[in-house]
């Protein structure tokens, strides 16, 4: 997702949509497209109390842009690890993939929540995120200005989102309470690998600003890189400003193989 991306409406596809998405990561078969995988999902029988309208909506507006991007690279290394990772790893996961494909997301979290985590508060409000929305219209991140009713839907999508994975308290309210949250090793050395295949280089990738959605600066993925090569998936050489790595995996699905193994 290009970083100049407008800030759309999305979310209210389906918010975090964490059952769903396992259902849908469990019908879905490499090469298949998003319109083959509503109808296996149709004719599957397990969306009983699902509308095929709003089953169409999450599978084409939902999943799709979050998962079947890069020829489908995220659904594919998902899978592979469906069933050995636990919840809060794989919420993890749909976190960063979420807010990839839609940037109001991952603006908020990195600019909003961590701000408030860091600061000491407890607590995160519908009108906080309010605010958040409010200065991304004005500030032009938006195709055009929303409506009052889409902002104040927008804003609660935002925070029941991260209530989803599990950065908030979960449950209808306007005032949410920050949970702890802090990655886990497995998502760390997924990301570490995926940016670096993706043509980061070493220094980059400790600046990329996925890191940022779990509250860590350049230092802090350092010491995340670090912890990593002591269960032998990389070496790493720290010397000032300048950072090596081994990468000792040759590509994404041995990555996952062995995550799925460990």
């Amino acid at each position: 997702m290009a970083d100049n991306a407008p800030y759309t409406t999305q979310l209210q596809a389906g918010l975090g949509l964490v059952n769903e998405t396992k259902t849908l990561l469990d019908l879905w078969l490499p090469g298949m497209t998003a319109n083959q995988l509503y109808l296996a999902a149709l004719e599957s029988g397990r969306f009983p109390n699902v509308t095929a309208r709003r089953l169409r909506n999450i599978v084409i507006e939902c999943f799709a842009p979050r998962y079947l991007v890069n020829g489908g690279a995220p659904a594919v290394h998902l899978k592979r690890l469906l069933a050995t990772i636990s919840s809060a790893e794989l919420t993890q996961f749909m976190l960063i993939f979420t807010s990839r494909a839609n940037p109001i997301l991952g603006d908020f979290v990195r600019q909003v929540y961590w701000a408030r985590y860091a600061g000491g508060d407890t607590q995160i409000t519908n009108e906080d995120a309010r605010a958040f929305v409010e200065r991304g219209i004005d500030e032009g991140k938006t195709v055009k200005r929303w409506s009052e009713t889409t902002v104040r839907r927008v804003s609660a999508y935002l925070t029941g989102c991260c209530a989803d994975y599990g950065m908030l308290e979960r449950g209808a309210r306007s005032s949410r309470r920050i949970l702890p949250f802090r990655i886990l090793p497995v998502v760390a050395a997924y990301l570490a690998y995926e940016l670096h295949f993706s043509g980061f280089g070493d220094n980059a990738l400790l600046a990329h600003k996925d890191w940022q959605l779990f509250g860590l600066v350049r230092e802090d993925v350092l010491q995340e890189i670090k912890r990593l090569s002591l269960k032998g998936l990389l070496i790493v050489q720290a010397a000032g400003d300048v950072i090596r790595i081994n990468w000792k995996l040759p590509d994404m699905e041995t990555l996952c193989d062995v995550l799925a193994q460990s």
